[in-house]
């Protein structure tokens, strides 16, 4: 695969990526230390991404389920692989914030 090709199907992953993201954050409640936005941010940014590995390829990995399967198959793909490690941060991050009141 090309630089241009893995850019083009991380470009598509990264719009799949945020829809996913915005479709399961209105499905959520209000989380008691983070908006939407931020959890949004947090969700989608290259800081988390490079958790998993290298972002531009964790979002052309999206990109090419995407392509191959559909929009679904990326979301599944996403709820899979990201999203309970999203869910892990986010709770290390909670208690971060907690750690620091003291």
């Amino acid at each position: 695969m090309t630089p241009r090709e893995l850019k083009d199907l991380a470009w598509i992953g990264d719009a799949v990526l945020a829809l996913y993201a915005r479709q399961w954050l209105l499905e959520q409640p209000d989380h008691p230390h983070f908006t939407r936005q931020e959890l949004f941010i947090r969700f989608t940014t290259n800081d988390f991404l490079q958790s998993i590995g290298e972002p531009t390829s964790v979002e052309a990995g999206i990109g090419k389920v995407y392509r191959a399967d559909g929009l679904e198959a990326g979301f599944k793909h996403i709820e899979e692989t990201l999203l309970p490690l999203f869910k892990k941060h986010l709770n290390n991050s909670v208690k971060g914030r907690r750690g620091k009141r003291r």
